[in-house]
């Protein structure tokens, strides 16, 4: 396809900063970038129509990690590291929050709650013995416990009677986040491309070379990588795609659960929306099939989801499935999202680690910074 003057004038030539990946790190990066260079000309490809990864198919959970998740992290992390993960999510979150408002994103904090199936007996008792021990940790940064234990008051099937209760765990509406990002960058002369993907990227003597789909060769100053799931195919970096399969309900009259749920040290989540349960997880069952960036369902793992529905979430209530769909997350051997300068003029920051809701905003931020080094206006 050939371009017109206008067109390769006013999209393509004289990039100051190219953005891959228009999800809440890209956009995130871009806002953090306007802001310190005001004249810069910056523009964001995305592959989709829309962002492609997890940003607008997340479950919208705002959380920092269950129990038994900062649990496992202590068996591979130090304190130090888990302390550093723990403040990293919450400033993060504190950073969307800010930079869009509470009722944009439809933030609503009714408490994080996680649940023991009666064969995690061990595992229950593990959280239980380790509970105070966390809430020591943790106070530094919340200056109080988060977590305490409660008894089920929502009538779940099939588990234990207590579950360990986070106050200040949230939820936000996902597609009003990203939508309220999206005329941000809109509002600040920020161009993104849809549907226009970048395929190779080079490092030259001066800028850098991009290879994008129907496009050809595109030549800006610097490159900010904010693909997370898909960045293996630019980097050689500890980043393996995870997908994530989620469904939602149709809506269930007189739906008493509020809030958001955690099982299976966190494999599995569920949460409250529009009077629907949207529930997602299942990973563990296949991790070898689900380190893949393909858009899909599996059988074996729907299924799953439709029978904890019915055994644990729903036992005693009648539904149906409205939609399903998964997303990809980036994941590595260690759970420190990666910040880095990859060359002269090439920066990711990518590996989430499924938390792009709580870090997101503030690794676009840092991304933005560490970029902000080397240009020349």
């Amino acid at each position: 396809m050939s371009y017109s003057y206008w067109e390769n004038k006013t999209w393509f030539r004289n990039i100051d900063y190219a953005i891959i990946g228009s999800g809440i790190v890209g956009l995130s990066c871009a806002l953090q970038l306007r802001e310190s260079h005001p004249k810069a000309k910056i523009v964001i490809f995305e592959r989709g129509m829309l962002p492609s990864g997890a940003s607008t198919k997340n479950a919208g959970f705002a959380c920092f990690g269950s129990l038994s998740e900062i649990i496992d992290d202590l068996k591979t992390h130090t304190q130090d590291e888990v302390l550093a993960l723990v403040k990293e999510r919450v400033e993060g979150l504190k950073l969307l929050r800010n930079t869009l408002g509470d009722n944009t994103i439809d933030y609503q904090q009714k408490g994080g709650y996680e649940l023991f199936t009666k064969k995690d007996t061990l595992l229950y008792k593990e959280c239980v013995e380790q509970l105070p021990i966390v809430n020591n940790l943790l106070k530094p940064i919340f200056k109080e416990d988060v977590f305490s234990v409660i008894q089920d008051s929502f009538h779940f099937g099939n588990i234990k009677k207590n579950l360990i209760v986070n106050k200040f765990e949230g939820q936000i509406d996902t597609g009003k986040m990203m939508r309220a990002l999206l005329k941000k960058a809109a509002e600040k002369d920020i161009l993104i491309l849809n549907t226009t993907e970048v395929k190779d990227i080079q490092q030259k003597d001066k800028g850098v070379n991009l290879t994008i789909s129907e496009i050809g060769n595109v030549t800006v100053k610097n490159v900010c990588i904010a693909t997370n799931g898909f960045a293996k195919q630019f980097l050689d970096k500890d980043v393996q795609p995870a997908r994530a399969q989620v469904l939602v309900t149709h809506p269930i009259e007189n739906l008493k659960i509020k809030g958001t749920f955690h099982l299976d040290r966190g494999y599995y989540y569920f949460r409250n929306i529009d009077n629907r349960i949207l529930f997602g997880g299942g990973r563990n069952l296949d991790f070898k099939g689900e380190a893949t960036t393909k858009m899909e369902v599996t059988q074996q793992i729907q299924q799953e989801l439709e029978r904890i529905l019915k055994t644990v979430i729903l036992p005693n209530t009648p539904f149906t499935i409205d939609q399903n769909w998964s997303g990809i997350m980036g994941v590595g051997n260690q759970k420190k999202p990666i910040v880095q300068a990859v060359s002269k003029n090439v920066f990711c920051g990518v590996r989430l680690g499924g938390m792009g809701v709580a870090i997101g905003s503030v690794i676009g931020k840092n991304l933005a910074i560490l970029a902000s080094e080397h240009i020349s206006e």
